[in-house]
């Protein structure tokens, strides 16, 4: 069983908080590259059509989307290494038992087992 804040017995430490590391600079770098698409759309009515008009709206609000799923994944992220650092990565939320290794390697920010998961 969990607790005593103790990270998953079962997990390289070391190699999640890389993992984490990597996946949140990834993260923070498309974050940069996709502001300009993010950016309000300034369109000359005379020179643009009604339909590229739509389409720039439409390709903001995907970007902007995009841009919202990024930033719960970095919180999420966060959150992991947060517990990494307290001793309570590995450990679910809801029972207190270990999560399974695969599904931790699989997604390291999961804050629940299978069970409690479904």
């Amino acid at each position: 069983m969990a607790g005593q804040n103790m990270n998953h017995p079962d997990i390289d430490v070391e190699q999640i908080t890389r993992q984490l590391h990597d996946a949140r600079a990834l993260l923070i770098d498309q974050s940069d590259e996709s502001q300009e698409s993010r950016a309000t759309v300034m369109l000359d009515q005379q020179s643009v059509g009604r339909l590229s008009r739509m389409d720039a709206l439409q390709g903001q609000a995907m970007a902007k989307a995009e841009e919202e799923r990024r930033q719960v994944t970095i919180r999420r992220i966060d959150a992991a290494l947060a517990r990494l650092e307290t001793g309570e990565f590995g450990e679910c939320i809801e029972c207190g038992e270990w999560i399974a290794v695969k599904r931790l390697e699989w997604d390291p920010t999961v804050l629940k087992c299978i069970e409690c998961a479904d």
